[in-house]
């Protein structure tokens, strides 16, 4: 019986984007604690490392970089002498790298005279498309396109010539695919404008929440940023590993690369009795995530939700301050170090609702009123029609008359309605 030959895929490389390198972590740095001020400095720097030892101990065929290799326009030396340093590692492993810039590293931004590696392929202000291997060109090829300035508002993935079937084809672009939000509308374009392309892959790069917007014909990605710089981009962040098989099949692997984490600890006020009880749940907390994360550190919001009578202590004089104050002073000292950057109290006094619903004064009819509403139909149209003049406004209809609320919406606004008339009242 014959061995079973080892398959060898058509290609294995990396997908990453958005590294940011020597971002400022501005106003954080300033009041953070040594310790933690001088890991957050280096955590860009950090992940890039990470990022290229795991090409290299994965024996890849090359690294993608899908934009905003920099913070900034005028980007640091630092940040270019760690970046080309990194490309250099690469090169000497054998392992390729292709690389575009966007928009906080447009090709018009200040740039170091330094030596890339010959095995670098930048990408210029029009499309160009690079074979991966030299010896191979109809094996793989990286088309690509790199932002001339900071605002480009052009759909650039229009101005891709068709792709000539055979080679396995990756488009290299940092661009805001189907109008994210919550991203700068920078080289905006849809699904369809990439599907129509000839690519088979595309590597993203711009929106930093890691995402599949499209699994297969072809396959569209964001692999997120390697390093979380803010509350909002909690969560594990690093990069995707792609197998293409002979035939075409994709595999999509992702691998964290970030070493400080983001995280909101949402903590329920109603479990707790005693002021220790509640000090020694978020140390609990704290501990869980440590314990969770390979080693990395966090930085943490808590959010303190709920009911319960401990609200009347943390409406005390600094008590939050002096909460923050006892938790970072056992918490981010540590190695690796959880630092609580904020606490935030949204908790309020425990409420009997059935009670006060019972009774017979202004709060009652409040409640008996909100149940009323959420029970008839015909009293929700009315309240959502008296909506109708912000999403039906002629200025904004466009843009909003596709998101004015269900009833059922208008259900759940009644009740966190309620809910703030109640702690207003309670006050």
């Amino acid at each position: 019986m014959e061995p079973e030959k080892i398959k060898v895929p058509r290609i294995r490389f990396a997908h990453a984007a958005d590294l940011h390198l020597d971002s400022p972590f501005k106003g954080l740095r300033a009041v953070a604690p040594g310790q933690v001020a001088d890991a957050l400095y280096a955590a860009t720097f950090k992940a890039w490392d990470k990022i290229v030892d795991l090409c290299i101990a994965e024996q890849l065929d090359a690294l993608l970089v899908a934009g905003d290799i920099y913070d900034g326009a005028d980007r640091s030396l630092r940040a270019q002498l760690k970046f080309v340093e990194g490309l250099k590692k690469l090169d000497e492993a054998g392992v390729r790298s292709f690389v575009c810039h966007g928009n906080h590293d447009p090709l018009d931004g200040w740039e170091a005279r330094l030596d890339y590696p010959p095995s670098c392929k930048r990408f210029g202000p029009e499309w160009e498309c690079s074979p991966v291997f030299q010896d191979d060109p109809g094996r793989a090829v990286v088309c690509g396109i790199s932002y001339p300035t900071r605002q480009v508002t052009e759909n650039l993935a229009l101005k891709l010539p068709q792709v000539e079937p055979g080679p396995f084809a990756i488009g290299l672009l940092h661009a805001n695919v189907g109008g994210n939000r919550e991203h700068e509308p920078y080289a905006p374009c849809s699904l369809a404008d990439l599907e129509k392309s000839g690519i088979d892959y595309w590597a993203l790069g711009h929106v930093h929440r890691r995402q599949v917007l499209r699994e297969q014909g072809p396959m569209v990605a964001y692999p997120g940023n390697p390093q979380g710089r803010q509350p909002n981009e909690s969560g594990a962040r690093g990069l995707y590993l792609v197998d293409v098989e002979d035939g075409g099949g994709i595999r999509l692997e992702f691998r964290p690369a970030d070493l400080v984490r983001w995280e909101t600890l949402p903590v329920d006020i109603g479990g707790f009795e005693t002021e220790q009880a509640l000090l020694d749940g978020l140390g609990d907390k704290l501990g869980n995530l440590l314990d969770s994360a390979e080693g990395r550190s966090f930085v943490v919001r808590i959010q303190i939700e709920g009911r319960g009578e401990l609200h009347r202590s943390l409406r005390q004089p600094n008590a939050i301050d002096h909460l923050l104050e006892k938790l970072n002073e056992e918490w981010a000292g540590r190695t690796p170090f959880a630092w609580c950057e904020r606490i935030e109290d949204q908790s309020t006094l425990p409420f009997d609702r059935e009670a006060h619903r019972q009774g017979a004064d202004f709060l009652a009819e409040v409640l008996r009123g909100a149940d009323q509403a959420k029970e008839d139909s015909e009293l929700l149209a009315r309240l959502g029609g008296g909506l109708d003049d912000l999403y039906q406004h002629h200025r904004f209809r466009r843009q909003l008359s596709e998101c004015a609320p269900s009833p059922e919406q208008i259900a759940e606004l009644l009740g966190e309605a309620e809910a703030m008339v109640v702690d207003l009242l309670e006050e």
